[in-house]
């Protein structure tokens, strides 16, 4: 690169300072061509390296332009690796316009986008994940996204990689050492070693890929599909997160007819937000293309928010956003207008069941809204349980069903939870003696069977644990293994045939879609 170049480094934008820079072999002289120091005798060429001068800049014609500060770095000690000068001059961007067209007349020309961090690249001064760091930073928008940009510039991403290509580089070396050199005392590596050197390396590219997702979504943000039937809320949704009204909002159905994005940074993550036309079966040929721009979103968002309208009952439109929507990786549902009369039942209309099978019997219970079921020969009751643990009364949220399965053999069941929408769990359940209570857990879609401590297996500790709780009632659901509704010598007698009890928590009084859909 034998030629110098110039740019306005701060934008065409009036700001209180303006810079511009100067790279290249004659980057010093085209600096003393348009700048005269103020004060000494001193050349500006003779002056020590990355000094701040005052004095003056001058257009090509020899009129002074404005009282700045400059400085200039000697090669190899810069950000481009090459001679670098720069002008801290007052932010007008017409007087920073006239001292780059001064610059140009000195002999610099004009930088190509990104040029500057083309030539540290080339120079040595970065490697490629830096390089792209630099340009991450710039466009960052978020808090997160800074510190992310600013720990790839101090090169921790190219360190980690490089450590995997030497460690390869390494093995390919004694491999070609061994085979060139026979006649040598090299010993050969042992096939455990290879597995473990080339295991190690494929551990760490597998642990460098999994950041990839967490990079992206702080670099591009996360895009949010916002969706739901006609007049659910959902424009009224983007206005209320933005705290300006960006989309039209009427009481007409169908009033949004195209897709509406805008961007929001909540808890410092930066959502792009994607506000879409109202799902629902229509004749309407405008409508059908708001309607498959809002399934286009749907498939390209990472996180969906599904407004369902809590004054009116769930309808088949609701059903088809709830379906479209159990495709997204991460889904929250929100119940809008709760000001007024709820008559919303997400999990009524949803078909959910639990499903036993195992030694010799096969269960399946439905669960409706406190409703009782039929199950092979058992007897089954279902109740309907607030967050608590206590029975539902009016207007109460649903926080999980307790169904108890009275007649179930000791032995390896599998346990599955279905239901239009929801990911269909399935898990693998051993009834003992002491563990009759199964509580499963929708946060994780996970099981704990009889493991009243909480320490992932059914121990003595548990036995224990049972012990220390017997005459309380502190803690029925977890303690209260036959569920009669005490602790007691009962439930350290659990046996073959003695009720199991299964807690299911509800789909949608966690919110998210994607737990059961």
């Amino acid at each position: 690169m034998t030629d110098t170049i110039a740019a306005i480094a701060t934008g065409y934008a009036r700001t209180a300072i303006g810079i511009l820079r100067i790279s290249g072999p004659e980057a010093r002289q085209a600096l003393a061509k348009v700048f005269t120091p103020f004060a000494g005798k001193t050349p500006l060429l003779e002056r020590p390296a990355q000094s701040l001068i005052y004095g003056q800049l001058h257009d090509t014609d020899g009129a002074v332009l404005d009282n700045c500060l400059a400085t200039f770095s000697v090669a190899p000690a810069s950000y481009t690796g090459e001679d670098t000068a720069e002008l801290q001059c007052h932010g007008s961007p017409t007087m920073l316009a006239a001292g780059l067209e001064a610059l140009f007349a000195a002999g610099a020309r004009q930088a190509k986008a990104g040029e500057f961090t083309r030539r540290a690249f080339l120079n040595g001064k970065m490697d490629l994940t830096q390089a792209e760091a630099v340009i991450d930073l710039i466009d960052a928008e978020t808090v997160s996204a800074a510190k992310n940009a600013v720990g790839q510039l101090s090169g921790a991403m190219g360190k980690k990689i490089d450590g995997i290509y030497n460690q390869l580089v390494d093995l390919l070396a004694h491999f070609h050492a061994v085979l060139d050199y026979p006649d040598e005392d090299i010993e050969p590596f042992e096939a455990e070693e290879i597995a473990q050197s080339v295991g190690k390396a494929a551990q760490d590219l597998a642990a460098l890929r999994a950041t990839y997702r967490r990079g992206k979504q702080l670099t591009q943000g996360v895009p949010c599909a916002i969706v739901g039937r006609p007049n659910a809320g959902k424009s009224s949704l983007l206005n209320a997160i933005l705290g300006y009204d960006r989309a039209i909002v009427t009481d007409i159905p169908g009033t949004t007819r195209d897709t509406v994005e805008e961007k929001a940074v909540l808890g410092g993550v930066l959502l792009r937000l994607i506000d879409t036309a109202g799902l629902r079966e229509t004749g309407d040929v405008v409508e059908q293309m708001g309607v498959r721009r809002s399934l286009d979103a749907l498939e390209r968002a990472e996180l969906a928010l599904v407004v369902l309208d809590g004054s009116a009952p769930l309808d088949d439109n609701d059903k088809m956003v709830l379906d479209a929507a159990g495709q997204v990786e991460e889904c929250i549902i929100l119940v809008n207008k709760s000001d007024l009369p709820q008559q919303a039942d997400e999990v009524a209309h949803r078909d959910l069941r639990l499903t036993l099978t195992g030694s010799g019997k096969a269960v399946t219970v439905s669960l409706p809204d406190g409703g009782s079921t039929g199950a092979d020969g058992l007897a089954v009751s279902v109740e309907a349980q607030n967050i608590h643990g206590v029975p539902l009364t009016t207007e109460e949220q649903i926080g999980y069903y307790q169904v108890t399965v009275d007649g179930l053999a000791t032995g390896d069941y599998t346990m599955t939870l279905s239901g239009q929408g929801y990911t269909t769990c399935t898990t693998p359940v051993e009834l003992e003696t002491y563990s009759q209570h199964v509580l499963m857990s929708t946060g994780n879609g996970s099981f704990a069977l009889g493991d009243v401590d909480g320490d992932g297996a059914v121990t003595t500790a548990d036995r224990d644990a049972m012990d220390a709780q017997l005459g309380k009632t502190g803690d029925l659901d977890t303690y209260d293994l036959n569920g009669d509704g005490v602790v007691d010598v009962t439930d350290l007698k659990c046996s073959a045939g003695d009720p199991a009890v299964f807690d299911i928590d509800p789909l949608y009084a966690r919110g998210f879609v994607r737990e059961y859909r």
